[in-house]
Parts: C-alpha cells; structure tokens; sequence
C-alpha cells in the first residue's frame, strides 16, 4: 500500500507540472512506446549473454513531450534561443516485466550438485512501474526537423524515474525437509551459499537514472516515429527479489530496453 500512495504522490505532482507547462503556452505532444526490455539482475552471471538474452521481456509506455520551440497560445514561434531549438521535456509513465531464471554454465546438464538444481529451480519475475522526467538533446535544429528540412533528428536524453516494483519469486526445488519444498520463506530452498534473506519478493520502491540515445523520422507535419535505445540504473538491488551479496555482486538491478514509438503532436 506505501508503494501505491508514494506513486500516486509522484502522479499528483506529475500533473501538476503539467498543468503548469501548459499555461506557459509551450505546445505539447503525446505517444506511445513498446518493445524488449534486457533485465540485468543477479539471476545468472551479468557478463553471461546467455543470461543477458534469455532473462528478456518487455516494456510499454505513455510518453508526453514540452516542445519549446513551439507555442500553442499563438500557433507561432518561440523566442529563437538554443534552449528553444534543441531541448525537449520528456514525461513518461511505463511498465516492464521479465521472467527470470538462472542461465550459464552454473546451472549446465553436467552440474549434478544440490546447488545447481537449487538454482535451477529458482524463477523469478520482476515487475516495474515508472514515472518521471527527461530532457531530451537534439543536435541539429528542432525548427528545421518540424519543418520538413531533414527527415531524421537524433537525440540524447538523461533524466529520474521513480520506480514501483513488485517482484514475484518461486522455487520447484525438492528441499529434503517436505514443510520447506515450494516455500519461498524458507532460505534453503535456495542457493545454499546465499546468505538467508538475500530472497525477498516484498514490493518497495525506489529512484532510477536513465539515459538514452535514439533518433526521430518526421511521419507527416504532426506526426513521428522514434527508435530509443534506454539504460535505466536503479538505486535498488531487490527490483528482482534478490539480492544474494556475493563479492561478484557489484551492481544494482538495471535494464536495457529498446523501444519503438509514435508520437502525435497536439499543437
């Protein structure tokens, strides 16, 4: 329940903002986006393209677009600043899910331990709410894009997201000790060298940065499609609903997700 009031907090100002923005008189836009999401977790070895390929999923989202160049009061120009002509607000509200499981060699046939099949039996989801802000960098002239004088217009963007998460742990691993088989309170259903509690599906939230570099084709006059490659860092390590604290555990969860998008221009 914490993590739903802190959300609909974060909405609440969200809205706010925007309601501000908008009587400034900057025009505005709207889209959508969708495609795989890579959730680099501790399920496998990071490094591990297997894990890195098997451990995917996908992620949809609602973006809305601060377009300065543009005011929607007057159906005219900005003031020709390089502000104006180069940077976009990004606002996004977005979902991802992956399914989880350890992949690589730990878990190979050949491994015949207790502690390859507690692995193997180990699954996972991770389930993530976002929303927040972005600015957007535009290098050649956002004018000149609007405007018909090239087709595409890349970008960078770097901005915070607050993130929801909700993970869901499972195990099909046959513990000795019948009480214990499927129970995933009970730590030695899980990879014994892990120290207990390091399992743990219990929903919180947190911050995450993300940063991004993509490209913009101009569809029609108020109309484009975007290609957006993100890395999204979280300050969290049970975004997964695990965090195992082994010395080769250096890094909180993160992602990489590839998405595809329309955006539609209102003004």
């Amino acid at each position: 329940m914490l993590n739903l009031k802190h959300l609909a907090s974060a909405f609440c100002l969200f809205l706010i903002v925007q309601t501000t923005n908008a009587q400034l008189g900057f025009s505005h836009e709207i889209g959508a986006i969708a495609g795989p999401v890579q959730f680099r977790s501790d399920f496998g070895s990071r490094d591990d393209s297997e894990t890195n390929f098997g451990n995917s999923g996908y992620g949809i989202g609602i973006v809305h677009y601060i377009n300065f160049s543009y005011r929607a009061d007057c159906n005219c120009y900005t003031t020709d600043t390089y502000f104006n002509d180069h940077f976009k607000l990004r606002n996004e509200i977005s979902y991802n899910k992956t399914n989880l499981e350890h992949l690589g060699k730990w878990v190979d046939p050949d491994r015949t331990t207790i502690e390859a099949n507690q692995l193997r039996g180990h699954k996972g989801v991770a389930k993530n709410l976002d929303i927040g802000t972005q600015l957007e960098f535009f290098p050649l002239s956002i004018r000149d894009f609007q405007g018909f004088a090239y087709s595409f217009a890349p970008f960078v963007s770097f901005g915070v997201h607050y993130t929801s998460f909700n993970p869901e742990v499972s195990t099909t691993y046959a513990n000795p000790d019948p009480t214990a088989v499927g129970d995933v309170t009970d730590p030695s259903n899980f990879y014994s060298f892990w120290e207990p509690g390091s399992v743990d599906a219990s929903p919180g939230s947190t911050w995450s940065v993300v940063t991004s570099v993509g490209v913009r084709y101009k569809l029609t006059k108020i109309s484009d499609l975007m290609l957006d490659l993100r890395f999204q860092y979280y300050f969290d390590d049970n975004i997964d609903g695990l965090d195992h604290q082994l010395s080769y555990n250096k890094n909180n969860d993160w992602l990489v997700w590839l998405n595809f998008g329309y955006i539609y221009y209102l003004d």
